[in-house]
């Protein structure tokens, strides 16, 4: 029987799957957007929501915290200055998944796991087309 099985296990041992996560978490506040299977993004974005809960909150131990599991200073910064604010208003829900269908090799069901919000970049044309005017 399968009762109380809280996670997928990915087919893969517990370092590997933490290694997975904390790579794919990296990358979608990194792009805000990332492309994998279902199980994968179903998997990621129960960790990516806990921390955006948790980065809404700028303090240290909030910081060291979530600096474990993601390693670049860069997307740690971004993830408490950027994405968090975005969602101070929102008490959950802060990814979506897109059904993109199935993948050639293998039949898995991709999907596109995203932020609900996007943080606000300027294009470079949109920069020129301001110092025109």
């Amino acid at each position: 029987m399968k009762h109380k099985i809280g996670f997928n296990a990915l087919s893969r041992t517990t370092s590997e799957r933490t290694a997975l996560k904390r790579n794919m978490v990296t990358s979608l506040f990194r792009y805000e957007r990332i492309e994998t299977t279902k199980a994968k993004a179903l998997e990621v974005r129960k960790m990516a929501e806990r921390m955006i809960t948790r980065a809404k909150v700028d303090s240290v131990h909030n910081r060291r915290m979530i600096a474990r599991d993601i390693k670049d200073e860069a997307i740690l910064d971004k993830l408490f200055k950027e994405i968090a604010p975005m969602f101070t208003e929102r008490k959950g829900g802060y990814t979506r998944v897109l059904k993109t269908g199935y993948r050639l090799g293998d039949a898995a069901e991709m999907v596109i796991l995203e932020l609900v919000e996007k943080t606000q970049k300027k294009d470079a044309k949109a920069e020129k087309k301001e110092k025109k005017n």
